[in-house]
């Protein structure tokens, strides 16, 4: 495996931890490596449902977004990525708390690969698990100033 230039790694946290969805979402990217991601989503008033708990929908884009950051960093730096199924389970009701998704690329592809999230709330309960493909998009890369392999 290539190794990856740190100051790429901090810039992609940069760049994600600034850009619109995330931060609208007060969803962060603490960490990320070949094959594993980490986010954190602080939960507030704005995720929650009529009934006072997390909306569904947070769960789904912690999923999404942790499987996605988990199998950025095997594809070539001039490619792009896109989830393209997700599936999920709903384990346990939450309240507003932080939440912690930790997604793995548990079969690595070209073309293709499937990963999985599980999220947890602040007292360690498996609260959420999900699945997704991700597919690579040539051309469609992310730019940065960085370069992200160290050659």
């Amino acid at each position: 495996m290539r190794k990856i230039n740190p100051a790429y790694i901090e810039e992609l946290k940069q760049t994600i931890n600034t850009s619109p969805y995330p931060s609208h979402m007060s969803m962060r990217l603490e960490s990320v490596d070949y094959d594993k991601a980490e986010m954190v989503l602080d939960t507030g008033r704005q995720h929650l449902q009529p009934f006072g708990i997390v909306h569904g929908g947070v769960f789904a884009t912690l999923i999404d977004t942790a499987t996605f950051w988990a199998g950025f960093l095997r594809i070539p730096e001039d490619a792009g990525l896109v989830n393209v199924d997700l599936k999920l389970n709903y384990l346990k009701s939450v309240t507003d708390q932080k939440l912690r998704a930790f997604g793995l690329v548990l079969r690595p592809g070209r073309t293709v690969s499937y990963a999985e999230a599980k999220v947890y709330d602040e007292s360690g309960d498996l609260v959420a698990h999900g699945t997704s493909s991700l597919l690579v998009l040539p051309g469609k890369g992310l730019p940065s100033r960085a370069k992200k392999f160290l050659d």
